[in-house]
C-alpha cells in the first residue's frame, strides 16, 4: 500500500493554513514584528503596584500572547505536513526561542502580582477593569505558595529551553526516525508500517497478518528500549524536580493543582476501576470466546468480533454520517460542521511523513484547526466525531470569552469529542439489527476499555514511574516494563497473554511526555456519558446548558465548568454511572451470544 506524497493529495482535503499567515514570507514578517516587541514587557518591571500599569502590561501581554500563538500555530501545522521538512523545523524552533525570550522577560509579572496581599488581590478580582483578567487572578491568589521570587522564576523560564526537548526528542524519534520491519502479506504483497496503517491491521481478520504488523511495530521500540527508557526518565525526573522546586507534595499534586482539580476526582476514578476491574475480565473473556481462540493475544484486542460489519465509508460519506448522529446538538451545531468541512478546517488524509494520529487546535481569531489520517474504519469515523467536538468547543470558547479566557482546561478537553461519540454510537444502535448490533455493542465497549480502563491503567503507569523518581528508585528500562507489565495483568485478567512485547508497549505512548494527561480521557468519558444521556432524553434544556458549558471556556475551574454541564465529579454518581453502563452493555452482548 503506497503512501502518497502530500503534493498527491487533493487541495479540498487539505487544511488552509493560509487562513492564518497567506505565505511563509507573511509568517516571518510577523515575527519580525514581534521579536521587537519583546522589550515592552520588561519596561514595566517593578511598576505593577500602580493599577493603572498593572491593566496596560496585561493587556499588552495579551496582545504579545495572540501573535504567538499564531505563529507557533502555523509552524506547528506546516511541521506536521511533514515531519522531515527541515525548514518547518527550523521555523518553529525561532517560535519557541522567541517564546522563551517574552516568557523570561515578563517573568517578573506573575511574581509581581502574587507578592499582593490577598486582601489586594481580592480588590482586583472583583473590580471590573479587570473582568478579563479575574480567573487568572484568582488562580494566582489560589497559588501564591507555589509562585517563586523573581529570579527564581525567570529561571525556570529559560531552563524550559532546554528541558522540553524530551518530549520534542520522541515525537522526532516516532515520526521521523524510526524504521518498521516490512510486512508480508499471504499474496506475497510488501506492506510499509506507518503509525496509521497500524491500526487498520490490528483490525483485519486475517490474524497472522496481525500478529506480524504487532511484531514489526514493537520489535522497533524494543530495539530502541533503553534509550527510550533514558529519555523518559529524564521527563519524569523534569517533573518531580520542578514539583519539588515549587513546594508539591509531588508530581501529580503539582498536575492536579496546576488544572486546579480536586483529588477527589483522581480518587473517584481508580476507586471506580479498581471495583469494577472484574467487568473488563470478563470482557476479555467473552472476545477470546467469540473469536473461538483457545489463547488471545494483544494483536486480537482490535480485531471486531462480529466479521464485516465495520464501517467502511468514503470520507464525504462519514463526515454526513457524523451530522446526522450529531443533530441533537440543534441546527447552529450543525451548520458550524457544515462550516469545518467546506472550509479549510480539516487536514483529512494520511501522507509521507506527516504527523500520525489525530488532534485538533484552535486559532483565536481564526477558526479551529482538524488534523486526521483518514482510513475507512469505524474508528476513524468515531475520530472525526472526536475532533469535531475539540473544535466546536475551541470554537464556542473563542466566541464567547476574551483571550484570557478563552483556552480551557484539559481537564474538560476530551469532554466535548467524547459527547460526540456517545451520539454517534447511540445513533448507530437505533437501527442496528444482528450482527450489526453485536458489532456496535462490543464497539461500545471497546471504547470504554480503550478510553476509560486503558487511559486509567495508563495514568496508574505515571504514577508508579513519578513515584519511582520521587523515591529516587532507578527509573531504567527493566523497571518501567516491570511496572507496565504488572498494570496490564491487573487490568486484563487471566484470558489473555502477557508475551515479551507488551511489557514494553509504554514506550510507544506519546501522551506520557505531558505528565497525567491520559486520565482526563477516563474523566471525560464518564461526564460524557452523563451529558449524552440528558441531550437525548432532555434535549431542549440540556442542549442549553451544555452549550454554556462550551462557551465557558477557561473562565472558572475546570471542575466547576463541568457542572454547568451536569456532571459534578466530585460525587461518585457519575463514576457508578459510567460503571452500570458498561456493565449493562456487556451483560447485553453476553445475552447475544448466549442465544446461539
Amino acid at each position: 500500500m503506497k503512501v502518497l506524497k502530500r503534493s498527491e493529495i487533493d487541495g479540498k482535503y487539505k487544511w488552509k493554513t493560509t487562513d492564518i499567515f497567506e505565505s511563509d514570507a507573511a509568517f516571518y514578517a510577523r515575527l519580525d514584528e514581534l521579536s521587537k516587541k519583546t522589550e515592552i514587557l520588561g519596561a514595566y518591571k517593578g511598576k505593577l503596584n500602580d493599577k493603572g500599569l498593572l491593566l496596560e502590561v496585561l493587556r499588552k501581554e495579551e496582545g504579545i500572547s495572540k501573535d504567538l500563538n499564531l505563529l507557533g500555530l502555523y509552524a506547528h501545522m506546516k511541521k506536521d505536513e511533514d515531519t522531515k521538512e527541515v525548514k518547518y523545523s527550523a521555523m518553529y524552533d525561532k517560535v519557541v526561542a522567541l517564546s522563551v525570550k517574552i516568557s523570561s522577560d515578563g517573568s517578573y509579572i506573575t511574581p509581581e502580582i502574587s507578592a499582593f496581599d490577598g486582601e489586594y488581590l481580592q480588590s482586583l478580582i472583583t473590580d471590573k477593569d479587570f473582568a478579563d483578567f479575574d480567573y487568572m487572578l484568582s488562580e494566582i491568589l489560589r497559588n501564591k505558595a507555589h509562585i517563586l521570587s523573581d529570579k527564581e522564576e525567570k529561571l525556570m523560564a529559560e531552563m524550559h529551553n532546554f528541558s522540553s526537548k524530551f518530549k520534542e526528542t520522541f515525537t522526532m524519534f516516532d515520526n521521523a526516525d524510526i524504521l518498521f520491519d516490512k510486512i508480508k502479506t499471504r499474496d506475497g504483497e510488501t506492506i510499509e508500517l506507518t503509525h496509521g496503517l497500524y491500526g487498520v491491521l490490528l483490525q483485519s481478520h486475517d490474524r497472522r497478518l496481525r500478529k506480524k504488523a504487532y511484531e514489526a511495530m514493537f520489535s522497533a521500540y524494543k530495539r530502541y528500549i533503553n534509550t527510550i527508557a533514558a529519555n523518559y526518565s529524564g521527563n519524569v525526573m523534569k517533573n518531580v524536580f520542578s514539583a519539588k522546586v515549587r513546594n508539591y507534595d509531588g508530581a501529580l499534586d503539582r498536575a492536579l493543582s496546576g488544572e486546579n482539580v480536586d483529588s477527589i476526582v483522581y480518587e473517584n476514578l481508580l476507586e471506580a476501576v479498581d471495583l469494577n476491574v472484574g467487568c473488563l475480565h470478563r470482557y476479555v473473556s467473552l472476545r477470546r470466546k467469540v473469536l473461538g481462540y483457545k489463547t488471545l493475544h494483544f494483536y486480537d484486542m482490535y480485531v471486531p468480533i462480529v466479521a464485516d460489519a465495520d464501517i467502511k465509508l468514503e470520507y464525504v460519506d462519514a463526515f454526513e454520517l457524523v451530522k446526522r448522529a450529531l443533530a441533537p446538538m440543534g441546527d447552529e451545531y450543525v451548520k458550524l460542521l457544515e462550516q469545518a468541512y467546506k472550509g479549510g478546517w480539516i487536514d483529512v488524509c494520511e501522507n509521507a511523513n506527516k504527523r500520525s494520529g489525530a488532534y485538533s487546535t484552535d486559532a483565536y481569531g481564526v477558526h479551529p484547526y482538524v488534523l486526521l489520517n483518514y482510513q475507512q474504519t469505524t474508528h476513524d469515523v468515531f475520530t472525526i466525531a472526536h475532533e469535531l467536538g475539540h473544535a466546536l468547543h475551541s470554537y464556542y470558547s473563542n466566541k464567547n470569552q476574551p483571550y484570557s479566557k478563552a483556552g480551557y482546561e484539559i481537564f474538560v478537553a476530551e469532554v466535548a469529542s467524547t459527547v460526540n461519540e456517545v451520539l454517534l454510537l447511540e445513533y448507530l444502535l437505533k437501527k442496528a439489527k444482528g450482527d450489526e448490533r453485536k458489532y456496535l455493542l462490543s464497539y461500545y465497549l471497546d471504547m470504554f476499555r480503550t478510553t476509560l480502563f486503558r487511559q486509567s491503567m495508563f495514568a496508574e503507569f505515571e504514577r508508579f514511574a513519578h513515584e519511582m523518581g520521587e523515591k529516587d528508585t532507578p527509573i531504567n528500562a527493566d523497571s518501567l516494563s516491570e511496572g507496565y507489565k504488572a498494570l496490564n495483568r491487573k487490568y486484563y485478567g487471566d484470558d489473555i497473554v502477557y508475551d515479551e512485547f507488551i511489557e514494553c508497549e509504554w514506550a510507544r505512548i506519546p501522551h506520557f511526555y505531558n505528565a497525567f494527561y491520559v486520565y482526563k480521557y477516563a474523566t471525560g468519558i464518564i461526564s460524557a456519558v452523563s451529558i449524552a444521556d440528558a441531550l437525548l432524553n432532555d434535549n431542549q434544556r440540556a442542549v442549553k446548558e451544555y452549550k454554556k458549558f462550551l462557551s465557558a471556556g477557561g473562565s472558572a475551574s475546570p471542575v466547576d465548568i463541568l457542572k454547568l454541564a451536569g456532571a459534578d465529579l466530585r460525587s461518585k454518581e457519575p463514576f457508578e454511572k459510567a460503571m452500570k453502563v458498561f456493565s449493562r452493555v456487556l451483560a447485553e452482548l453476553e445475552k447475544e451470544y448466549g442465544k446461539e
